[in-house]
């Protein structure tokens, strides 16, 4: 049974940095090209940043620069680096997994004063 657990959201201000985990449980993330998403308020869910089974790393344009995705295989987890935070990324953030479209409940994060 394939799960995503998301974690590490949080409220911060703007310019301030959180790091998001997405813990897998029941596919290898090593060999899975894995997302992250988010769903603004009253927005469309939309597509973030990715990674494949080759770490090959790719963003949406919003988050180049300021956004890393990474993976730790021995701990099955996919992690984004989210820094100098606007907010405008304020959004509720998901995992999710290509193969088989698995998501993950999401973690909100909040950029505000």
């Amino acid at each position: 049974q394939v799960q995503l657990v998301e974690s590490g959201g949080g409220l911060v201000q703007p310019g301030g940095s959180l790091k998001l985990s997405c813990k897998a449980s029941g596919l290898a993330v090593n060999f899975n090209t894995m997302r992250w998403y988010r769903q603004p308020p009253g927005k469309q869910r939309e597509w973030v940043a990715s990674i494949t089974a080759g770490r090959d790393p790719r963003y949406t344009d919003p988050v180049k620069g300021r956004f890393t995705i990474s993976r730790d295989t021995a701990k099955s987890t996919i992690y984004l680096q989210m820094n100098s935070l606007k907010p405008e990324d304020t959004a509720v953030y998901y995992c999710n997994c290509l193969n088989g479209d698995f998501w993950g409940q999401g973690t909100q994060v909040t950029v505000s004063w």
